[in-house]
């Protein structure tokens, strides 16, 4: 079954990426057993066709040969054959249940899938990602019989899948299996249709999953400018633009997975399609036994949900890891129901729809200014698409670029479309629908967004249709009444320090502020001011390092050692040499017996890159930050601002550690949060526990330091044991420390490429 489509259907086609199908020639091999009675027949066929030639000597003038075309151009082409797919029956179960049978005996496969009005725009907005976490727990969750996992084992060995998924305005449920594995498959389906666990296990795991993803929202600029653009464009707070944070994460129970799923998940709320190689009456018995008991029950109403178009201007967000800057320009669209949609399909076309739009043929082949460039106006089936254009371009072009976009939309009414560019959009367009539904699955797909948005069963006939009638004069109009260019809010990403001209040159710019709100919980644990008592415990901790004066002249850190990875399976060990400049810089040098050579990681305020057999790339902008929060959270960096009335000090409750009774500290500023564990008798640090990004994504890490020696006038730890969510993960031996070695200021620097 096809997925629905929720998210692409607010695009414009033209902006969508297509895949063709190509014809697959069929070439026959002769078989060598054959070779005498092909022979045979070769022979009778040219005595028949020399008989036939003198006949018609005798019977019939020759006729002239059509003239053969002088260019290609010539070629006459015929007219494209009427569309008529197969359609789908159609069966209204007493419940309401609306179910569709395609029959297609090409492949011995079965395939269903359900589609549930409900999804993320109908989540409360303190919940954001609700639907997300149930679409994936629902199956990993298992059923109240068998776990997620004994239904992977029970499907593996069948060959068979079972999947669930969330989405924007409806959920998923859907099976695929071998025809001879339908009765061990399908009640599998039914179980988990009916019966779902969402098991704890799995939903702290799917959490876990969201929130990485979180993390990870801002490290590459492609994701940050179709985020922000669809946030423009409907507003931030629009549940079709609303993005999960951790607090909205956070806050998701399992009570409310279970209450969504018996909220949503009745007969009269759901379209089911099955296709595949069986008998349609027995299928349609089957599914009668399956379902025509289940009782209707009252839904929740759907949400009316406002629009209004965005507010023109230029805005920005600086991304100073990247060389290119990524331009979107948007406004509100259009829904699919409107009389201009096939006139507008056509001028999305001649816009940005492939290598001969204008967008492509200016901006790209003429200019130079963009490898890829495209975008029209977006039309969803029950509320309005985006009007989008898009490009990315190298950063000293970003003004230039998009002036061009600019002049683009305007020249829509400056230089109407020509038939010779309408005959082209129309030509593509046409040409290449077929193969969106080449396959019976494909149409049932198709057929079943119509049902489920309530369009007229033939609208893949119409849409057909409306697109052969299109002229030049609506293409012209819809134009006219479309595309207003001063309407368009304008969104850069990139780094404004490389950019040729000035952003302001285009107008007033608005910065936009993508920085990822840290959990709820720990914000309102910070207190305003520091406890006199950690703060004294503190003190202690300073004294027991050396004293504030050694302390403060500190200033770089070498240090040499053995580093011991939990990966998994084993464990792998680093030679580990690094190098840290507070308060923002560290070089870390590591090598081990498995690899070719070392591998170099580097971050500053001004690069971040990782080097390894001679190629360097830069570090994602999470992992980059993490690097830096690390030197934040060094025990000497933090001794340094014992003092500073920007750090606060909070006293927390005691902890047992080995055979001392600790007592926690929660320290607070310059954008970190770290528990200690101080032994309150000497000072000394035991413990240091706080959120990080570890190697699967956000984890809590624990450090626990012994092996305390004397350096140069400082008592620092040559042990550190480290664990993230409780498991193993390092144990780190130094072998020697250097205080404040000679630092190369270029040891900092990324190597040329």
């Amino acid at each position: 079954m096809i997925p629905p489509r929720s998210s692409l259907t607010q695009l414009p086609r033209a902006f969508r990426a297509r895949v063709a199908h190509p014809c697959r020639a069929r070439v026959a091999h002769p078989c060598r057993s054959r070779f005498w009675s092909d022979r045979v027949g070769m022979f009778l066929i040219v005595i028949s066709l020399l008989l036939g030639t003198a006949a018609a000597q005798t019977q019939a003038p020759a006729k002239t040969a059509p003239a053969v075309p002088a260019t290609w151009k010539q070629i006459p082409i015929a007219p494209l054959p009427a569309f008529h797919p197969q359609e789908p029956k159609k069966i209204v179960l007493g419940n309401g249940m609306i179910i569709f049978l395609q029959v297609d005996h090409e492949l011995p496969l079965v395939r269903g899938a359900m589609r549930i009005r409900g999804g993320s725009i109908q989540e409360p907005a303190s919940k954001t990602g609700l639907v997300d976490i149930y679409g994936d727990v629902w199956r990993t969750g298992g059923t109240t019989t068998r776990t997620g996992d004994q239904l992977d084992d029970f499907l593996a060995s069948r060959a068979a899948i079972v999947e669930t998924g969330g989405g924007a305005d409806s959920t998923t449920i859907s099976f695929n299996c071998l025809k001879e594995r339908l009765d061990e498959v399908f009640p599998i389906f039914l179980e988990l249709l009916r019966q779902p666990a969402f098991r704890e296990d799995k939903i702290g795991l799917a959490k876990m999953q969201m929130d990485t993803e979180i993390s990870r929202r801002n490290d590459d600029i492609g994701p940050i400018a179709s985020r922000e653009s669809t946030r423009l464009a409907y507003g931030r707070d629009n549940p079709y633009a609303r993005i999960p944070e951790y607090s909205t994460v956070a806050a998701i129970t399992r009570d409310d997975l279970l209450g969504w799923h018996q909220a949503y998940v009745h007969p009269n709320n759901i379209i089911f399609g099955i296709s595949g190689d069986f008998d349609p009456a027995a299928m349609e018995q089957r599914l009668r036994q399956a379902f025509d008991s289940w009782a209707k029950a009252p839904l929740p109403a759907k949400p009316e949900i406002k629009f209004q178009d965005p507010k023109p201007g230029v805005y920005f967000i600086e991304k100073p890891d990247v060389n290119q800057s990524t331009i979107r320009m948007v406004t509100l669209g259009m829904e699919r129901n409107n009389p201009d949609y096939f006139a507008v399909e056509v001028m999305n076309e001649v816009l940005g729809g492939g290598f001969s739009s204008r967008l492509f043929k200016s901006i790209r082949t003429e200019k130079g200014l963009a490898y890829s460039v495209g975008g029209g106006i977006g039309a969803g089936f029950d509320h309005p698409g985006i009007f989008l254009l898009g490009m990315a371009t190298k950063s000293a072009n970003t003004v230039t670029a998009v002036q061009a976009l600019d002049a683009e939309l305007r020249g829509l009414a400056t230089s109407p479309v020509s038939e010779a560019e309408l005959r082209q959009a129309k030509d593509a367009i046409l040409n290449r629908f077929i193969f969106n539904f080449d396959s019976k699955q494909k149409v049932l797909g198709e057929r079943m967004l119509y049902e489920f948005y309530g369009y007229p069963a033939d609208f893949l006939e119409r849409y057909h249709a409306g697109v052969e009638k299109t002229t030049v004069d609506d293409v012209n109009r819809v134009a006219k009444k479309y595309v207003h260019a001063q309407q368009f809010a304008i969104l850069v990403v990139g780094n404004q320090a490389e950019f040729g001209q000035p952003l302001a040159s285009l107008g007033q710019v608005t910065p936009i502020d993508i920085t990822i709100p840290e959990p709820a919980a720990a914000a309102a644990a910070k207190p305003a001011q520091s406890d006199p008592r950690a703060r004294a415990l503190v003190d202690k901790f300073v004294t027991f390092l050396g004293g504030p004066a050694k302390v403060d002249a500190v200033k770089a850190l070498h240090q040499t050692g053995v580093s011991a990875q939990n990966t998994g399976p084993a464990v792998v060990s680093f030679d580990l040499d690094m190098t840290v400049v507070y308060p923002d810089r560290v070089r870390a040098v590591a090598h081990a017996a498995q690899m070719p050579g070392e591998m170099v990681v580097v971050a500053s305020p001004e690069v971040a890159f990782m080097t390894m057999g001679g190629s360097t790339r830069d570090m994602p902008a999470s992992m980059k930050q993490e690097r830096l929060n690390n030197i934040r959270r060094d025990y000497v960096f933090l001794a340094q601002h014992a003092g500073d009335p920007k750090y606060v000090f909070a006293l927390g409750e005691t902890e047992q550690i080995g055979d001392t009774q600790a007592q926690v500290v929660d320290i607070s500023g310059g954008g970190v949060s770290v528990r200690w564990a101080l032994d309150p008798q000497t000072g000394r640090l035991l413990r240091a526990s706080y959120q990080a990004m570890g190697s699967h994504g956000p984890a809590q890490r624990t450090v626990d330091f012994s092996d305390w020696r004397a350096v140069d006038g400082l008592t620092l730890a040559f042990k550190r044991v480290v664990t993230e969510n409780g498991q193993p993960a390092a144990t780190e031996e130094i072998k020697t420390y250097q205080i404040n070695p000679p630092v190369d200021a270029k040891m900092f620097e990324k190597p040329a490429s």
